[in-house]
């Protein structure tokens, strides 16, 4: 969200933040992997490949679960999408694809809350407090920039 507002500042060049938000989506798609692969490998829990690809199949805190299956799709998706980029009819399209990621992080982080371990502990809340401001303050800034740029784009008559 940072480098789409353009508010990266002047030290580092634009394509090391590509480079960077590229990165960072692979290893969200990696550290998702694990998480699904050790869940489903823990005989503790008992989980399903169905509980853990079908939204709504766990027989237990469904709810909790499918959050997780839908965040994990959109993850999926928005990175997967990333690659192929030109294969897009419209950049806006892209966007609009790639703006799945923001209620992706949304539901994962609600389904981290329900079902999470350590839900409870002030550690977690702490986290997730800061893991919102870390989303919302670019948010606001984008935000921003559009409202800005659509007040300032001229008239057709």
């Amino acid at each position: 969200l940072l480098f789409s507002a353009r508010e990266t500042g002047t030290r580092l060049r634009p394509a090391w933040w590509l480079d960077l938000h590229k990165g960072l989506g692979g290893v969200a798609m990696v550290f998702t992997g694990i998480h699904l692969v050790t869940a489903f490998a823990d005989t503790d829990l008992g989980i399903s490949l169905a509980t853990v690809f079908v939204p709504g199949a766990a027989g237990y805190e469904s709810t909790a679960f499918t959050w997780g299956v839908l965040a994990f799709y959109g993850l999926a998706i928005v990175v997967f999408s990333s690659w192929p980029k030109l294969l897009f009819r419209t950049r806006r399209t892209w966007r609009a694809v790639h703006l799945l990621s923001v209620p992706a992080t949304v539901l994962a982080c609600v389904h981290a809350y329900q079902l999470g371990s350590d839900a409870g502990t002030p550690a977690f809340r702490v986290v997730l407090v800061l893991a919102v401001a870390a989303v919302m303050y670019p948010l606001a800034f984008r935000v921003i920039n559009v409202v800005a740029k659509t007040r300032q784009a001229p008239t057709r008559s």
